[in-house]
């Protein structure tokens, strides 16, 4: 029995214009979602009939299958739509894509693309529901959803006061967007630690701390995040090579010993191991990131179960 939430957006776009209830309206529907996880009967029935299409013109190996988990498991149908198999590659404009998906009946679009703003732009352009799966360097919504719910798992609900570290690659990563923001709606104090040519400044205007002295960084952290070096979207090299950033940044063992014995270590993957965190913490006691890998599940199906009822609402209110 799904307990009723109030909320009223059909598509999820952004962390950034959600309010610190509509977070608490996700987590608390993927806390119930969770408890299904176990049953030898997985599947609810509450997408029943719907079509969603996961249109990922960008390569996406676990938000793609978390994703398709997500919908199967509410009983929706999913078909995968790529780069590579659709007509984009043939001149068609993202427009025409969506529109045609619409007309297909489909009803819903999860969409990650490598143009900042796609998803905004569908939305505007379509009627259905749009999840944004990933945009460029701006925003990954439901990875930050699922990181900061897998943070209230371990560290209590409310996490007021907690000390966040985000390590690595800020500057073109979109999982540190919507994670600082995320988490700062939900009272946490945030630090972005890497080199000064990935973690500029200027973030500190966004209500977060910007610290380059990685041991006082992780020194005081209840959770350290790292993330890897985008190189995809870097147009120029911004540190000399991976060896000088894993000797000056990577998280091994020796620097794991400045963390509190409480702390955990967490990564959106995929993990270049031996780069910006060592295997032996990546598998050891600290590490939830496989947690953060199943939590990705419930978050999602949180997501797509609000959005389509929000749209079965408009559409009902309409007729």
């Amino acid at each position: 029995m799904i307990q009723e939430l109030t909320w009223n957006r059909k598509d999820l776009l952004t962390i950034e214009e959600l309010s610190r209830e509509e977070i608490d309206t996700i987590h608390a529907l993927a806390t119930q979602f969770k408890t299904t996880l176990g049953r030898s009967q997985k599947k609810l029935p509450t997408l029943r009939g719907k079509t969603i299409i996961n249109l990922f013109i960008e390569p996406s190996t676990r938000t793609r299958i978390a994703f398709e988990i997500a919908a199967k498991r509410l009983s929706a149908d999913v078909t995968l739509v790529e780069k590579a198999a659709s007509s984009l590659v043939k001149g068609e404009s993202l427009r025409d894509t969506a529109q045609v998906v619409e007309a297909l009946n489909a009803d819903m679009i999860i969409i990650r693309h490598s143009a900042a703003g796609s998803p905004a732009y569908l939305s505007q352009i379509v009627d259905i529901p749009v999840i944004n799966a990933g945009d460029g360097a701006h925003e990954h919504p439901t990875q930050a959803l699922l990181d900061t719910f897998t943070m209230r798992e371990k560290l209590g609900h409310d996490l007021s006061g907690k000390k966040v570290t985000i390590l690595g690659d800020i500057l073109f990563s979109r999982v540190a967007r919507s994670n600082v923001w995320a988490l700062l709606k939900l009272g946490a104090e945030v630090t972005l630690a890497g080199p000064n040519t990935l973690v500029p400044k200027q973030f500190e205007e966004l209500g977060v701390t910007v610290e380059y002295n990685l041991k006082k960084a992780l020194a005081d952290a209840d959770v350290v995040m790292l993330l890897r070096i985008q190189h995809e979207r870097q147009t120029s090299s911004h540190f000399p090579s991976l060896g000088e950033y894993k000797a000056l940044y990577g998280l091994n063992r020796e620097r794991a010993a400045w963390l509190k014995p409480e702390a955990i270590i967490m990564h959106p993957g995929p993990v270049n191991r031996g780069v910006e965190l060592d295997s032996s913490l990546a598998d050891g006691e600290r590490s939830v990131i496989l947690e953060q890998v199943t939590n990705g599940i419930v978050n999602r199906m949180a997501v797509l179960y609000l959005c389509a009822s929000a749209a079965n609402q408009t559409s009902e209110t309409a007729i």
